[in-house]
């Protein structure tokens, strides 16, 4: 009965345990699942030999095995030195393999093959907040990454403030926004789900509080949600920008209808501020003019 209950209680602690890179929810993050796996196999066939030999040596050597042979004068022995040379070269030579051929194919700015067409999705990071326009659904949302499940997702990426880092650990690729700077990403969620998005980078007081949660959707749930999100929440303007970028932490989730067009690249520009939507306005009173003398 103690087992069981010790059984018990250990599936119930780790029940609710998030895997997170164990844990792969697209291709990106499945291949550097397998790269992690594959370096540590490799790495393994050398310190596991060699923790047993230490042992073993030890063991054999002592003062009391009498079996042991002493050869005060040796100097050399090529087995030894083909043994002791030639598998950490070929470790070595696995390892940076690995590493080449995965970073060429896991180029954070690679298109990923897919049939669909990828999803746009430009990141901003802010203080202490995650900023996401969507340019061809003319939407925004703050904190609150929605995607559909199975479709590849290119996004452009820069910071408004300082260096930071975009990280959803089950979908892989941990990429730096820096200000002035776009850098690029392409990832994809191969199932539904809500998923937990981070910054990597310390960044200030308010860093803790600055995480988001991605929402993968099926297709035409996406669709019904970005068409439902026009109809909803406030504009991103300049003046709408400028409140957004004040440093706050811990935002819950805001969903913008509308956003001022080329908000991402006024942004990189630095002249974000400036910007606002087009909007119908009341036309001011025509000023006073002189009558002509």
């Amino acid at each position: 009965m103690q087992r069981i209950g010790l059984a018990a209680a250990a599936a119930v602690l780790t029940a609710g345990c998030n895997r997170g890179i164990f844990d792969p929810i697209g291709p990106v993050a499945s291949a550097e699942k397998q790269i992690l796996i594959n370096s540590t196999a490799i790495m393994l066939a050398i310190i596991i030999p060699t923790m047993i030999a230490t042992v073993a040596f030890a063991w054999w050597f002592r003062r009391g095995n009498r079996k042991a042979t002493y050869l005060p004068d040796w100097e050399y022995s090529g087995a030894v030195e083909m043994v002791v040379w030639g598998i950490p070269i070929l470790t070595v030579m696995l390892l940076g393999g690995i590493a080449w051929i995965g970073s060429h194919d896991l180029d954070p700015g690679r298109p990923l093959k897919s049939n669909v067409p990828p999803l746009k999705v430009e990141v901003v990071s802010l203080d202490w907040k995650w900023l996401f326009i969507y340019p061809d659904q003319g939407i925004a949302t703050v904190n609150q990454l929605v995607i559909p499940a199975g479709t590849p997702v290119s996004y452009r990426l820069t910071s408004a403030t300082v260096w930071n880092t975009f990280w959803v650990p089950q979908m892989g690729s941990m990429i730096y926004t820096m200000p002035r700077m776009t850098t690029r990403l392409n990832l994809q969620a191969d199932r539904q789900g809500s998923f937990k998005g981070l910054s990597g980078h310390f960044s200030g007081d308010g860093f803790p509080g600055m995480e988001f949660q991605v929402q993968s959707l099926p297709p035409d749930q996406f669709a019904m949600w970005a068409q439902g999100a026009r109809g909803q929440g406030g504009a991103l303007d300049g003046r709408s920008y400028a409140e957004l970028s004040k440093p706050s932490s811990y935002v819950k989730p805001i969903t913008y209808g509308t956003v001022a067009p080329g908000l991402y690249d006024a942004i990189v520009a630095n002249r974000a501020p400036m910007l606002h939507l087009p909007q119908a306005t009341t036309p001011d009173p025509p000023s006073a003019v002189p009558a002509a003398g």
